[in-house]
């Protein structure tokens, strides 16, 4: 360590392979939150999301889908407005994510992305979506186009999430589903497929080790800090 002068070995940590390998599997089916952004009665985000509910479902997932209607814009209401405090506790309950938003203007929907602000960085000190899995899924009215998709892994790497690295769009969705509201065999149907598979996959590789793969040196250092300024601190 003589070359590494500005390292605080104290807080330094070697990743050990063994210990991330430990074998704490959990049991329970992975727990899945998928969110839509439409309020539309026939909306085709939300249809992709049951879909993708229903193969996560088959799977072996336990699902939920959070409805948005109700839900107020960001810092129009309190934090605890019902809608809010359901998006928040279903955001703590779930190990992986599913962020299925239209396009609309070249962008996600404010509605997907009211959703995402409402789910804080921390939560009564716990980070609600460190650690956890997303994947990312957008449909379009017209052409195929990612830049939904794209802003949304954005905002999971912000969030702190692993961002799984397949991903849909589905172009003139209203051509994909049914009168059952059920999609049509197709490639994008496929990738639907795909993505899911994908998903639990990293749900199950990761969920037993978050904490070590989202524990930090910077994080580390700082706590040890905090801790040195509180035990040698002269009075209460």
């Amino acid at each position: 360590m003589h070359d590494l002068p500005n390292l605080d070995t104290t807080s330094f940590a070697v990743p050990d392979g063994d210990t991330l390998m430990a074998p704490r599997l959990s049991t329970h089916p992975p727990r899945i939150l998928l969110l839509h952004g439409s309020l539309r009665e026939r909306s085709f985000s939300r249809l992709v999301s049951e879909e993708a509910a229903r193969l996560l479902a088959a799977m072996g997932a336990e699902t939920r889908c959070f409805d948005p209607r109700g839900l107020p814009l960001p810092d129009s209401e309190d934090a605890s407005h019902p809608k809010v405090q359901e998006l928040r506790d279903l955001a703590q309950w779930a190990e992986g994510m599913v962020w299925c938003s239209p396009e609309r203007h070249g962008a996600m929907t404010g509605i997907m992305k009211a959703q995402i602000d409402w789910i804080p960085l921390a939560l009564g000190g716990v980070r609600p979506t460190q650690g956890k899995t997303l994947a990312v899924m957008q449909v379009c009215g017209g052409s195929q186009s990612f830049n939904t998709v794209n802003q949304l892994r954005i905002l999971g790497r912000w969030m702190r999430m692993l961002t799984i690295p397949n991903q849909s769009s589905v172009p003139k969705a209203f051509l994909e589903f049914g009168d059952d509201n059920h999609m049509m065999p197709s490639p994008l149907y496929d990738r639907i497929v795909d993505v899911m598979e994908e998903l639990m996959k990293f749900t199950l590789l990761t969920r037993d080790r978050s904490d070590l793969l989202t524990d930090r040196y910077s994080e580390r250092k700082e706590s040890a800090e905090e801790v040195s300024r509180r035990v040698n601190q002269r009075g209460m």
